[in-house]
């Protein structure tokens, strides 16, 4: 599977992932000036800020490795833009997605939901 496929389905896959779990998504794919953000979310007192990163398979590195010290700036000031826009008294946290496609099991994955990733 070519990544940019990879990283769409490993997005939807997180956003249903979330949803079974009881967030509501407010965004996905939100852009602006100073970077993206893959899906806002929000869940008991949470808005929560979540970087997919989807990975064919572990054997480099851990997808969550990828969301370097940079990326983790970029989200963050992403992430204040988007509540100075919006009328939000949630407690803002930031959360990383793994998603890898499960070994010999056509469309079946594994998600690994790291909340309160960085800050």
């Amino acid at each position: 599977m070519a990544n940019n496929a990879l990283g769409t389905v490993g997005e939807s896959k997180a956003a249903w992932y979330l949803k079974r779990n009881g967030y509501q998504i407010l965004r996905t794919n939100y852009r602006c000036r100073t970077g993206e953000i893959d899906i806002i979310a929000r869940k008991d007192e949470f808005i929560v800020f979540v970087e997919v990163k989807a990975r064919k398979d572990a054997s480099f590195a851990e997808a969550k490795e990828f969301v370097t010290y940079a990326k983790q700036q970029r989200i963050i000031k992403t992430a204040m833009l988007w509540l100075s826009q919006h009328d939000c008294e949630l407690q803002p946290r930031f959360d990383v997605i793994e998603v890898y496609p499960a070994k010999g099991l056509l469309n079946t994955y594994k998600i690994n939901h790291i909340e309160n990733a960085f800050m």
